[in-house]
């Protein structure tokens, strides 16, 4: 620990992070991509992503052509649905959402409306191109409350009651949500930072190992070892180097895109998100790094890159709920980082929580970042020592 005090070791640390940064401003191209990606990319992910049911394109199959017909298919409305037509013969209707033309098709079946003023049981068919699962379950669940609320107003008029259910003097259940942490439902909000998160994730790897493998394309790795420098004095200036741009390009992204384009909230303390940032790209800087040792030029890096961040996002709980995976993966998620990265972020932007909540989170990053930080030492000086 005696570095600690030496100032020669300080002076050379500080001259191999302006020496790194300087590279990485002499490549226009990897910094137009981080560019690209902390604005441009997360600008798309918010604004051209969502989650919500919008103009799923629906065709009528009316056999009954009654006013009971007519009425029920005029409730299928934007934003929801529209109307891509209307269709004479069943087989017309399977065509259309074979060739993707129609996501669903609304079978209204001779006598719909009699048996409805008759008070009789019908049935309807609502085919649905569920080829995007995601969708075609959004589209069902949406044709049911229609269908269902419809069916109500319908038993209360032939019971005599008003079609108005609110007006209905009888007991009723009235459920009302409350949604925290995001009233309006706005797929930008979640979307916008995910993909934030995500490109930290992919340029906390790929940026230390591009650095490192340069240096062994260009035989300067050599160099760097014959020199005064211990391997700490060489690997600790390409992740500070790394973690401050990547803490600019956090910022960009936050304040330049999500929070003035998107209005995201940020209820929680900055000062911790960056922190959180710091410590998740220093410990993802390492296994950068670790690659870099393994690799002989950019494009073995890249393909190693790649390879870890794949499971590492389907294993964040970002996509999938974790009480929806196997057992198996259900424990893969504690060694990723992501995982903790992406549930403290949420919990510091858009619920406003504390260290005092978060520290679990915290110690999992600052676990899997000592056991990195180990591995990458081991390995750089068996490989270089």
């Amino acid at each position: 620990m005696l570095f600690l005090f030496d100032r020669v070791w300080w002076s050379r640390l500080q001259a191999m992070i302006w020496k790194e940064l300087l590279q990485l401003l002499r490549d226009p191209v990897l910094l137009v991509f981080v560019l690209y990606a902390f604005s441009a990319d997360i600008y798309n992910a918010a604004s051209g992503v969502s989650f919500q049911l919008n103009n799923a394109a629906l065709v009528l199959f009316d056999l009954d052509r009654s006013a009971a017909s007519r009425e029920l298919a005029g409730r299928f409305m934007p934003p929801e649905f529209r109307w891509a037509g209307s269709i004479d013969h069943a087989k017309q209707g399977q065509q259309l959402l074979d060739d993707g033309k129609a996501m669903a098709v609304l079978d209204i079946p001779p006598g719909f409306g009699a048996a409805l003023t008759r008070g009789d049981n019908t049935a309807l068919q609502l085919q649905i191109d569920a080829s995007n699962s995601v969708l075609g379950f959004l589209a069902a669940v949406d044709a049911t409350q229609i269908v269902a609320r419809y069916g109500l107003e319908q038993a209360a008029g032939n019971l005599g009651f008003s079609a108005d259910l609110s007006a209905l003097d009888a007991p009723v259940i009235n459920n009302n949500s409350r949604v925290w942490f995001n009233p309006n439902q706005n797929d930008a909000w979640f979307m916008g930072i995910s993909e934030l998160l995500n490109v930290v994730t992919l340029f906390s790897m790929l940026l230390p190992a591009a650095a490192m493998v340069r240096e062994k394309e260009r035989g300067t790795i050599e160099q760097l070892l014959v020199s005064p420098l211990s391997p700490l004095q060489i690997m600790i200036p390409k992740i500070v180097a790394m973690v401050a741009v990547l803490l600019g390009g956090t910022a960009l992204g936050l304040f330049g895109i999500l929070v003035p384009i998107f209005s995201i909230p940020v209820s929680g303390s900055l000062l911790l998100f960056f922190a959180l940032t710091t410590l998740y790209v220093s410990t993802l800087a390492g296994i950068g790094i670790w690659i870099a040792t393994l690799t002989n030029n950019m494009a073995q890096a890249g393909m190693m890159v790649i390879l870890i961040l794949a499971p590492m996002m389907f294993l964040s709980g970002a996509w999938t709920p974790p009480e929806a995976m196997p057992t198996l993966m259900r424990w893969g998620m504690y060694v990723s980082p992501l995982y903790y990265y992406i549930n403290a972020s949420y919990g510091i932007l858009m619920k406003g929580a504390g260290i005092s909540i978060l520290w679990p989170l915290f110690t999992g990053i600052l676990v899997i970042g000592c056991i990195v930080s180990g591995a990458t030492i081991l390995r750089f000086k068996k490989q270089f020592g």
